[in-house]
C-alpha cells in the first residue's frame, strides 16, 4: 500500500477562550420523594464538556423532561476535561442508586480509546447504559475559491490541497483521514482546536477542504461560501439529502457523533425503569423535538443495550481501520 504522506501543520487560529463556570445548574424544579423510594431527591446528571456546546445543550433539554417525568429536580453539571473521560469515571464510581447520571459522547469510547493507553481508557463495562439520543453527522466541505465541486474533484486535483480538521483525536480527523487513506490521496493535514475555526479557514481558503459537523457546516453550505462533498452517515442526512455518503462513494468510514445517557453499574431493576421511562418522556418532549430540528440533529433513540453493542463495535472498527491504514490518531 502506498505510504501517505500527511504534514501536520498546527495552525494557530484559536478563538479567545471564554471563561465558562464547570458547574451549572439545569433550572428544573421539583418535590422530592420519601427516603427509601426513587428518586429520593434530584438527579443530577453530568456533562463532561463546557456549558453552551451541542452535548450541554442536549443535556439540558432532556433533563427538563425528565424532572417532568420523575417529579424531581433534574440539575446539569458541567465537569469539562479529556473528552467527558473525568466526568464519566467519577460518575462510574458513585453509589448505583440512580441519582447521579452521565451525559454520553460516543467519541469517548470510539475514538478516546485509541488515544490513550489502555488503562486509561473509559469503558462501557462501568456503567449501565439507559438510552441513546440522537445523532450528530460530519460532512466534508470545499471551499468556494477551490473550486471543487465533488469528491471526484478532490481525487482529480492536480493542486497541493489543505484539509483541515477540528482537531487531533476526532471524528474529524477520524472521518477525513480514512477518506483520504481509502482513496490514497496526499495532501497536507491541518488540525484546528474547534469546528468554527476549521470552518472559518474553509470559508477563507486557508485550507480547501475540511470536515466538520453538520450544525456548524449547515448555514454557511445554504449561504453558497462552502461546496458539501460528502457526508460520513450509513444513510443521507435528511438535512441535506442530495449529498452522498462516504459509503456510496465506496468509502468504509462510517463516522458520527452519537449520544446516550448512563449511570453507575448495578441499578436495580426498578430503578433503571423509571430512568429510562422518564429518558422516553423526555425525548417526545418540544423541547427536545426543537433542539434536535434547530441543531440538525438526527433521532437516534435506542436501548442502552443496543448503544453498548453500537459503540464497541464502532470502536473495534476503527482501531482495526486505523491500524490497517497507519492513520496515528494521538498526533505523534
Amino acid at each position: 500500500m502506498k505510504t501517505r504522506t500527511f504534514r501536520r501543520t498546527l495552525l494557530s487560529v484559536s478563538a479567545a477562550a471564554v471563561a465558562l463556570s464547570l458547574t451549572a445548574c439545569g433550572g428544573n424544579v421539583g418535590g422530592g420523594s420519601s427516603e427509601g423510594e426513587f428518586p429520593s431527591g434530584p438527579v443530577t446528571l453530568t456533562v463532561g464538556q463546557a456549558p453552551g456546546g451541542s452535548t450541554d445543550l442536549i443535556a439540558r433539554s432532556v433533563a427538563e423532561g425528565m424532572s417532568e417525568s420523575l417529579g424531581v429536580p433534574v440539575p446539569v453539571e458541567n465537569k469539562a476535561g479529556a473528552n467527558g473521560a473525568i466526568a464519566t469515571k467519577e460518575i462510574a464510581g458513585k453509589p448505583a442508586d440512580g441519582q447521579n447520571l452521565v451525559l454520553l459522547n460516543a467519541s469517548l469510547i470510539t475514538i478516546t480509546s485509541l488515544t490513550v493507553p489502555e488503562a486509561e481508557a473509559v469503558s462501557l463495562d462501568d456503567l449501565d447504559v439507559l438510552m441513546g439520543l440522537s445523532q450528530d453527522d460530519y460532512v466534508m466541505i470545499a471551499s468556494k475559491d477551490s473550486g471543487l465541486k465533488s469528491f471526484d474533484d478532490v481525487k482529480n486535483s492536480k493542486d497541493k490541497l489543505s484539509f483541515g480538521t477540528t482537531g487531533v483525536g476526532t471524528g474529524s480527523q477520524l472521518a477525513q483521514e480514512l477518506t483520504l487513506a481509502q482513496a490514497d490521496l496526499d495532501g497536507t493535514f491541518v488540525p484546528f482546536d474547534s469546528g468554527s475555526p476549521a470552518l472559518t479557514a474553509a470559508m477563507g481558503n486557508q485550507v480547501q477542504v475540511t470536515t466538520v459537523q453538520l450544525g456548524e457546516a449547515k448555514p454557511q453550505i445554504d449561504a453558497g461560501t462552502v461546496t458539501p462533498l460528502m457526508v460520513f452517515s450509513e444513510d443521507r442526512n435528511e438535512f441535506l439529502g442530495d449529498v452522498p455518503t462516504a459509503k456510496e462513494l465506496g468509502y468504509d468510514v462510517p463516522v458520527a457523533q452519537y449520544r446516550a445517557v448512563a449511570a453507575p453499574k448495578g441499578l436495580s431493576d426498578e430503578v433503571k425503569e423509571k430512568l429510562v421511562g422518564s429518558i422516553e418522556d423526555a425525548v417526545k418532549t418540544d423541547g427536545y423535538t426543537g433542539l434536535n430540528e434547530k441543531s440538525l440533529l438526527t433521532a437516534h433513540e435506542i436501548s442502552g443495550e443496543e448503544v453498548v453493542t453500537e459503540w464497541n463495535e464502532l470502536a473495534e472498527k476503527y482501531k482495526a481501520l486505523t491500524e490497517e491504514y497507519d492513520i496515528d490518531m494521538g498526533g505523534e
